[in-house]
């Protein structure tokens, strides 16, 4: 079995199917593991279950000891150029290139940030809420003194709180919905330190010349155009961007796996049944490729799919491996509850229906 991508999805997909006894090879193009639990140095929350009050980065190295102890082979700087008939697959190592084969493949590639496009937005100073954690969390660096963050989903919400943490000023949260996205757990956070709210607000432009020096922001009506006469300029260094994250399909739309719209996973999705294996048979998916969700769903579809992969290998007899695989579900329809969750949950069952035909 091969997995490409050795964030929390790969990690638990990798560890599942090991434990059972199948060979596991993880190809990441980073110069390290663990996807997105290394910028996470929040606590999760929810149930003890779903990892509650442990920190993200505390999660990866727990994952990564799991796979170390269980013989799992983490190939790190090697980028996976395209997946061919029969499991073939090219891999980029260092200045080199080689196929490599596999009988299943587990494809946990993750999400890349939107951008909005504005007057300014090309200007050193404008950053994705995903890079900005990067630079804090990963390498030490501060990304700004001055934030604007442009989104108050959990992302835009969760970042600003990281970089209160980081020295940094937060000037505002604006979204152009007129509610907060975020859970108020996390929005309660960083009002508490005073940060403002500006919701039906969007940017209308970045000033500066050679970076951000400042943002002017707009006031927009219930047919998100703006409204003139509401403009409030901010003085910042930095505006960050955290308006969603779009799927990293390209490797499985270059395979020829089935597509799907699916608004509420945040796009165009690989259509997969419950076992997580796409149109193609042994090609499966977990993680943000799937559908943008929270981590501990990206484990548990990991877990998923490592379970069905051994399944399939014959790794695991039947009833194991459907008792095992029940009480994943169980765990994950703990974190689909709520309204948002009831639209996930709809948009998981059209894509099945999709792969049915």
């Amino acid at each position: 079995m091969i997995c490409v991508g050795a964030g929390p999805a790969g990690l638990a997909a990798a560890v599942e199917a090991a434990r059972l006894g199948v060979q596991v090879v993880v190809f990441d193009e980073n110069q390290r593991p663990g996807g997105q639990l290394f910028k996470q140095i929040h606590k999760f929350f929810g149930s003890r279950e779903h990892r509650a009050m442990e920190r993200g980065f505390n999660i990866g190295n727990s994952f990564l000891d799991q796979a170390r102890a269980l013989g799992v082979e983490v190939s790190l700087n090697s980028v996976v150029l395209g997946i061919y008939e029969n499991g073939a697959m090219n891999v980029l190592l260092g200045d080199r290139i080689e196929q490599v084969k596999a009988q299943k493949i587990l494809v946990a590639t993750g999400a890349s940030e939107n951008m909005i496009p504005f007057p300014g937005w090309t200007l050193p100073g404008v950053i994705g809420a995903g890079a900005a954690q990067t630079m804090a969390n990963i390498h030490g660096i501060r990304p700004g003194n001055d934030i604007l963050m442009v989104g108050s989903g959990n992302v835009g919400v969760i970042v600003s709180y990281q970089m209160i943490q980081a020295g940094s000023r937060i000037a505002a949260v604006i979204d152009a919905a007129p509610k907060i996205g975020a859970y108020a757990v996390h929005a309660a956070k960083i009002a508490r330190v005073g940060v403002p709210f500006m919701t039906s607000h969007t940017i209308q432009k970045a000033h500066g010349k050679e970076r951000v020096e400042g943002a002017t922001v707009v006031q927009v009506d219930t047919s998100w155009q703006p409204i003139p006469g509401t403009e409030k300029r901010f003085d910042v260094d930095t505006i960050c961007i955290a308006v969603g994250l779009n799927p990293m399909t390209q490797i499985v739309r270059m395979a020829g796996c089935k597509m799907a719209y699916a608004p509420a996973l945040g796009g165009r999705i690989p259509a997969h049944d419950v076992n997580q294996e796409t149109s193609i048979k042994g090609i499966y998916i977990a993680g943000d490729i799937s559908g943008i969700e929270e981590a501990s769903t990206a484990i548990i579809e990991g877990r998923i799919a490592g379970l069905a992969i051994a399944h399939s290998l014959g790794y695991i007899e039947e009833k194991d491996f459907l008792d095992q695989r029940d009480q994943q579900f169980q765990s994950i329809q703990g974190l689909r509850s709520g309204s948002h969750g009831e639209a996930r949950r709809k948009a998981k069952d059209y894509l099945n229906a999709v792969l049915k035909g």
